[in-house]
């Protein structure tokens, strides 16, 4: 009875590790974008079901997408002083218990893309190559960042295909904007290790454009996103609620970028953290706003 009660609690714990690990938390980033583009797919609300089975995918592969990370770049953080406290290179979780929890997420995103529709199933191959290969991109590109965008712009596209079978314009310009999005701050973040990375070889945008040149490019990636976005109103045939809203997050990546305008990476956290969590959840709120009141109206 001891002993299986000390096994529930190792458990419990390998969980709770493994959840601080992946940053579980911050899926708050994508998974508001994959309900945008559920929304806009079924121009109201999805069936709870589909609400669900998208919910399950999304967990599955953002946390399956983080595990891998951890788990192939173990060396490297254990190498950074900024993420050598991290689970698996501080001793806190085995290589092998991340595995399984890595495999059970993957599980988890295609069983689920099962039971959206045959095209999602289709194409989780496709998501999941991406996942792997962001882990190993620094390696030999410096379009890491890129590549990251595209993992998360499935979060959108692929919430549309499983609502309508196939793809969307307003889908792909979802995508294609949290593509940009994604990329922007991704370079941002990665100026924390901008001396790491050099000394070892890695890519990265600052490793190969510098401070200056990474913020510059971060802020252009947002431009592209804007651009995207406001495209996306007429398309999507969105209105004031959307517009409102877009216009608040517009000033967010204002604010996002004058926090770090001298390279002053003291205040990455709410520039990165804060605002993009902001933003991904404003858009959502503006576009379920507006499809729901458009509904009202007719």
């Amino acid at each position: 009875m001891v002993s299986d009660e000390r096994m529930e609690t190792g458990m419990v714990k390998k969980v709770a590790v493994f959840l601080e690990m992946i940053k579980f938390s911050h899926t708050v980033f994508a998974l508001p974008f994959a309900f945008t583009g559920a929304i806009l797919a079924a121009r109201g609300l999805p069936t709870a079901a589909q609400a669900f089975w998208i919910l399950m995918a999304m967990v599955g592969a953002r946390t399956a997408a983080m595990g891998l990370n951890r788990f192939i770049d173990a060396e490297i953080d254990a190498r950074n002083p900024r993420t050598a406290g991290r689970a698996i290179p501080a001793g806190l979780i085995g290589k092998g218990t991340v595995a399984v929890f890595i495999a059970a997420s993957i599980a988890l995103m295609l069983y689920a893309a099962h039971r959206l529709n045959p095209l999602c199933l289709s194409l989780a191959p496709v998501a999941l190559f991406f996942l792997v290969l962001y882990s190993y991109c620094k390696r030999f590109t410096a379009l890491a960042h890129v590549v990251l965008g595209i993992c998360l712009a499935a979060a959108p596209l692929g919430a549309w295909i499983a609502i309508r079978g196939s793809v969307g314009v307003p889908a792909v310009l979802v995508g294609l904007a949290v593509l940009f999005w994604v990329a922007g701050f991704d370079i941002l973040y990665a100026l924390q290790d901008l001396e790491f990375d050099r000394a070892s070889g890695l890519h990265s945008i600052p490793v190969r454009l510098g401070v200056n040149g990474s913020l510059w490019t971060a802020r252009l990636f947002h431009g592209v996103m804007v651009l995207l976005l406001a495209a996306l109103a007429p398309v999507a045939g969105l209105g004031g609620w959307f517009v409102a809203g877009f216009a608040l997050c517009v000033a967010m990546l204002f604010y996002e970028h004058w926090l770090l305008r001298s390279g002053d990476l003291s205040r990455l956290d709410a520039a990165f953290f804060n605002m993009n969590g902001y933003i991904s959840i404003t858009l959502f709120v503006a576009t379920l706003v507006d499809v729901l009141a458009g509904r009202g109206g007719a």
